[in-house]
């Protein structure tokens, strides 16, 4: 048992959410250095080169020089194993990334310095919130001209409502970038541009030593002491608790590019967040060292190696201990079952594993058998974990194939890649599967899909706009849909569960549905 929670406690399992081009792909390669998962990181913006980002691995993703899945991956530091779910942070980004925050315990929240608060990080954010998820925020590109810090901690704040306490402070942005002043230590840490190698040159000088005067000059020296004073005046006091609720964010200034500030940040990073927290089943919580192993499905991956036309279940092990081999039972599916080809995922690389635990995530072959949101448990000890939300998608079009022969292809495709949750399916009432509306969060998914049909189902298919902006799932069961009072350019519809829904081009439409259809209940997202 000791053992067991030992495990446990090495463990912190964390995303990294932020709007394109923030740099997070950057910086999760960087802490990937520092474990060494990896010995040189990919440049991201040299994917015309033949070393792609570690972290992306579709073809699609090759090409653009973006994250369009989430990748998991693994590595040890100092002692700690960490889980790193890498969340897209393109603005076409899916479903896929909110799921993915329902797996993490913390999140990393990567804001451009010279941008601040950005609408993905504003989405991604609010799921953080609706988790109470502890957010630790990274301000990368210091190494660039940037905004004012205090303008970008107001921003922050704002924007997204959440306190926040700089752990470190910026010395100059840009060209005049000197280094930053660690709050804790009260010293200060001048770093050089390094070009990606792990070891850093690293100098730490005393905040009133007269060599820091010398490197950053009079001017820059002063401004630095205003500062501090100024923070430790007003700002907010720093409070784990507070933090640890979701209601504090830690602010750490730096340059993931230049490697600067990454490994403090990732050393701090794990003094400030938890080992694996207790989960919410139906019937209570689930401690993560109990001896009973429990996991749940949040993401399912098909085709992630083409010659092998596999389905990989990715699940995050909420309690116990997994071994390969081992019984389990299935919730959903009502019957016991063996885990097969258990395997811990690198991108592309994969590791049969023999063992994983409480916090980690694992990646299991599906014969198409789990959904997202599913539980796995031990045979003997039943439990089952809330389903996940299904979020709204934003944006809608009419999809059919080309070639009506090729229909069962078209409706497996479709069918598959829905399941793995990046597109969401609805039907018009009383339609057949020949003809689909196909719902996404964010509109890249609808290349990816037309990519994904044609490459691997061999599926031409016709796509239409259409000028719906808002959804909504029918919360009531005995109202008569075909019936409903609604504006002309309301759509009834379902999804491929039998629920029924309505697809709105505005929010007048969705107020005269309210206004004219007595007791009618709506809600944003559905249950899985």
């Amino acid at each position: 048992m000791n053992d067991l929670i030992n495990e446990i406690n090495k463990r912190r399992t964390f995303a990294i959410i932020s709007h394109p081009d923030a740099g997070k792909t950057t910086l999760t390669e960087k802490l990937l250095l520092y474990g060494g998962a990896i010995n040189l990181a990919g440049s991201v913006k040299g994917k015309r080169t033949s070393k792609h980002a570690v972290s992306d691995w579709m073809e699609i993703e090759k090409q653009r020089g973006i994250s369009v899945t989430s990748s998991v991956l693994q590595f040890k530091y100092n002692g700690y194993c960490i889980n790193i779910l890498d969340t897209p942070g393109h603005q076409d980004f899916s479903e896929d990334t909110y799921r993915t925050l329902m797996a993490a315990d913390s999140a990393v929240m990567v804001i451009d310095g010279s941008k601040g608060v950005e609408n993905q990080t504003i989405k991604l954010f609010k799921v953080c919130v609706m988790r109470n998820i502890p957010i630790i925020t990274f301000i990368n590109k210091m190494d660039r001209d940037s905004k004012n810090p205090f303008d970008l901690l107001e921003d922050i704040e704002n924007v997204l409502g959440i306190h926040t306490c700089p752990m470190n402070w910026p010395i100059g942005s840009g060209k005049e970038f000197k280094g930053v002043y660690e709050r804790k230590s009260k010293s200060v840490l001048a770093f050089t541009a390094n070009n990606g190698q792990k070891e850093v040159e690293k100098k730490v000088i005393d905040v009133n030593s007269p060599e820091l005067k010398e490197i950053v000059g009079e001017y820059k020296y002063q401004d630095l002491i205003d500062e501090i004073e100024l923070l430790d005046g007003a700002g907010d006091d720093f409070d784990l608790d507070a933090v640890q609720k979701g209601e504090l964010t830690p602010v750490f200034f730096g340059s993931a590019l230049t490697n600067f500030g990454v490994e403090p940040f990732l050393e701090e990073f794990l003094n400030l967040t938890t080992p694996p927290l207790p989960r919410e089943t139906l019937e209570g919580k689930v401690e993560p060292t109990s001896d009973d192993f429990s996991a749940f499905v949040f993401k399912i991956q098909a085709n992630m190696n083409k010659a092998h036309r596999d389905r990989i279940a990715f699940m995050r092990i909420c309690s116990g201990k997994f071994k390969k081999d081992m019984e389990v039972f299935h919730v959903q599916g009502n019957k016991k079952m063996r885990l097969s080809q258990p395997q811990q995922i690198m991108a592309q690389e994969r590791e049969v594993i023999e063992e994983a635990y409480a916090g980690d995530i694992i990646g299991v072959f599906d014969p198409g058998i789990f959904s997202i949101g599913d539980t796995i448990c031990t045979a003997g000890n039943k439990v089952q974990f809330k389903g996940i939300p299904t979020f709204a998608p934003e944006h809608f079009c009419r999809v059919r194939q080309k070639d009506t022969m090729k229909r069962k292809q078209f409706i497996k495709g479709t069918s598959q890649i829905a399941q793995e949750g990046a597109i969401q399916i609805f039907q018009e009432l009383d339609a057949g599967m020949e003809e689909v509306i196909v719902g996404v969060v964010g509109v890249l998914q609808f290349d990816v899909l037309k990519y994904r049909l044609e490459n691997e189902y061999n599926v031409d298919i016709i796509m239409e706009n259409l000028p719906f902006q808002f959804i909504r799932w029918i919360v009531n069961d005995d109202v008569d849909v075909k019936n409903l009072n609604l504006a002309s350019d309301t759509k009834r519809i379902q999804d491929l569960k039998g629920n029924h829904l309505l697809l709105f081009t505005s929010e007048w439409s969705i107020t005269w549905a309210m206004e004219h259809n007595e007791g009618l209940k709506l809600q944003e997202f559905g249950n899985n």
